[in-house]
């Protein structure tokens, strides 16, 4: 099977026998297919250096390559591109390519191997359910752990469990006054009260979720008088929640890293302190700072106030301390829009703790949009003031929620209209690509049903794939594994999306124009495996995004 890796060495060898100047040729597919399968630029970038048009270069360059094994022609197109146009038997390779490796290896490589990654998402404070906006984190983290996994790398999927705050002791007293408990000390409530001897405060957590968690502790007899019983049990039982929701979508979370774990071993002590031998620490007005302006940072960030508490951002600089030590060639944090303000202090706490350049990645993503038919949705039914993703995976599933999350860069809002999400139409692009698999299975089920023997690939003539729909199916099928290895480089779960919705596009195109199953037993056969390389590739490009296909619509 021939590709730009391969292209590359012919055009290295024609830039040297031609005593041209070296250069990394790169490639890219013409948008037009009349412009052959790759274009290369070399001879534009060598325009200058060399003092000649790039349509001259171009010449002597197209004369050195001469013929490739799998090219049927080397052209000068436009400026100077050099286009190269597949033989008819490349085509066939790139179809039993496909078939022969299966949707679990096909499209990955080694590119990363030997290398390790963490990617820490989500993160939410552990005080109540995950929204729908956590949603998008959720499936994003995981798909850009799978990319990586699938170039190669080794990757840990991380929560950070924000569990040593105000926040978790306001959670607790919120449901301590949920609970059944004043009756241990007045005595003769009504069973089931929910008393006035807990008052909840005023900035408390508010919802059925809180009622539901108060309920859950009575019936575990945790007593309401006694608030670090009741607020440690309300925040385990937040984490297991937490857990089941992760599960409902296909996540599983390899370490649930625990800020308490910081501050109890002394973590946290020992990085402020080796901040301070390094000179990246001063006290003003009682506090400890550190000097992150000195590092990019807008501001200077206090690590220990004056009272003595240690603040967040202090735990901040343990827990990245403790990610580099574990050994990690990256480390990636997943964060949403309202955290934009920590890119700067947290590159400053990499560059003042030494860690090497780019070993610390920080992405930002936009924010989720929920509506019905177009009218925004702002209320849930558990929450009270927003929708939980629990909410919202019961009503669209797991797959369809997933896609509709990944489907968009992270950088852009999205708008996730749940009557479009489940609609049974061509604008829905999820119900789309699974037709296209569901009617792929449905020709092996025809196959089976009419007793035709589709053959091996290996024995296929797939030199008879030779139509306009046929050629731009298996270009799709090819650039599956460029577009894996981009989108993991790019963190970019969306162009898998993407793929596989062009892909379903060119597949749809090919069946309404050709016939599978015919009297044509050797043409049968090589459309046979065609529509298998196609599925391999949907299955695959799925996979990755954590969507299973659907054999029937």
């Amino acid at each position: 099977m021939i590709g730009p890796d391969q292209l590359a060495v012919h055009v290295r060898k024609a830039l040297s026998t031609s005593g041209l100047p070296d250069r990394e040729p790169v490639f890219e597919r013409p948008k037009n297919p009349e412009h052959g399968d790759w274009s290369c630029n070399v001879a534009l970038t060598l325009a200058k250096p060399v003092g000649q048009p790039p349509r001259q270069i171009a010449q002597t360059l197209v004369e050195a390559i001469g013929a490739v094994e799998g090219i049927e022609a080397v052209e000068i197109a436009g400026p100077g591109f050099i286009n190269f146009r597949l033989a008819q038997d490349s085509f066939g390779a790139i179809v039993r390519a496909a078939v022969e490796a299966g949707e679990e290896t096909y499209g990955r490589s080694n590119a990363g191997a030997g290398r390790t990654a963490n990617v820490e998402f989500v993160s939410a404070n552990p005080t109540g359910p995950l929204h729908v906006g956590h949603g998008r984190w959720v499936a994003t983290g995981d798909a850009i752990a799978g990319l990586l996994e699938a170039t190669g790398w080794e990757v840990t999927r991380e929560y950070y469990l924000n569990d040593a705050g105000n926040q978790i002791g306001l959670f607790g007293r919120s449901v301590q006054a949920e609970m059944a408990g004043p009756s241990e000390v007045t005595g003769g409530e009504p069973e089931g009260y929910r008393g006035e001897i807990h008052t909840a405060p005023e900035d408390g957590y508010k919802g059925a979720y809180v009622a539901e968690i108060a309920a859950e502790l009575d019936a575990a007899g945790v007593s309401s008088n006694d608030l670090s019983a009741v607020t440690e049990a309300a925040y385990l039982a937040m984490v297991q929640q937490i857990r089941r929701t992760m599960e409902s979508i296909g996540i599983d979370i390899d370490v649930w890293f625990s800020e308490k774990t910081l501050h109890n071993s002394g973590r946290v002590d020992e990085t402020i302190a080796k901040l301070g031998e390094d000179g990246h620490t001063y006290t003003a007005d009682g506090a400890t700072w550190l000097r992150t302006t000195d590092f990019g940072d807008d501001k200077d960030r206090v690590l220990v106030k004056a009272d003595g508490v240690k603040t967040y951002f202090s735990a901040d600089t343990a827990y990245m301390a403790d990610k580099v030590g574990r050994g990690f060639d990256l480390a990636i944090y997943l964060l949403g829009a309202d955290h934009h303000g920590y890119v700067g202090r947290l590159h400053a706490i990499a560059r003042a703790e030494g860690i090497p350049e780019g070993l610390i990645e920080i992405i930002i993503g936009q924010f989720v949009n929920l509506l019905r038919d177009g009218e925004p949705i702002r209320m849930g039914k558990r929450s009270g003031n927003f929708v939980t993703l629990d909410e919202l995976v019961e009503e669209v599933g797991p797959d369809a929620a997933r896609y509709t999350f990944l489907r968009s860069s992270i950088d852009t809002a999205i708008d996730f209209d749940i009557t479009r999400v489940v609609s049974e139409d061509k604008s829905n692009p999820v119900h789309y690509i699974n037709y296209s698999y569901a009617r792929i299975s449905g020709i092996s089920r025809k196959a089976a049903a009419v007793d035709f023997d589709p053959g091996t690939v290996a024995d296929a003539d797939l030199s008879l794939l030779a139509t306009e729909e046929e050629h731009e199916l298996i270009r799709r099928i090819d650039a599956f594994g460029e577009t894996v290895a981009q989108a993991a480089e790019q963190r970019a779960p969306h162009r898998v999306a993407r793929y596989a919705e062009d892909l379903a596009d060119a597949f749809h195109r090919f069946y309404v124009e050709r016939q599978v199953i015919s009297d044509d037993v050797d043409l049968s056969r090589a459309r046979y495996w065609l529509c298998e390389a196609t599925r391999v590739s949907v299955a695959a490009a799925l996979g990755l995004l954590g969507v299973t296909p659907r054999e029937r619509m």
